[in-house]
This record gives structure tokens, C-alpha cells and sequence, in this order.
């Protein structure tokens, strides 16, 4: 199950550079392509808002 980012994102960046699959696109609210992510949290573990879980 990929991972997504809740409305508390802050857009600070730090998930992007640590994404080895490249799956998190920039915006207002940054967001995770369901089909590149794997699954790994690495996102969720370095988001400073807690912004990143595990979808459902």
C-alpha cells in the first residue's frame, strides 16, 4: 500500500530528497504516485509535520 501525504504538509521538501523511487511530486501539498512508491517510509520517517502515512 503507498504511502500518502495529509493536508498538514508543509511543502518543506525534505521527503523528496529522501524518496528512492522519485514517487513524491511538488505542489501547494506535495503528493505520492501510488504506482512508484515502494512502500518503504522512508518519507514518513523524515517528514518534520508528520504529514506522511501508510494509505489504506
Amino acid at each position: 500500500m503507498a504511502y500518502v501525504i495529509s493536508e498538514d504538509c508543509v511543502a518543506c521538501g525534505t521527503c523528496i530528497d529522501e524518496c528512492p523511487s522519485g514517487a513524491i511530486s511538488e505542489g501547494d501539498r506535495y503528493s505520492i504516485d501510488p504506482n512508484s512508491c515502494v512502500d518503504c517510509g522512508t518519507c514518513a520517517d523524515v517528514c518534520p509535520s508528520g504529514a506522511i502515512a501508510p494509505g489504506e
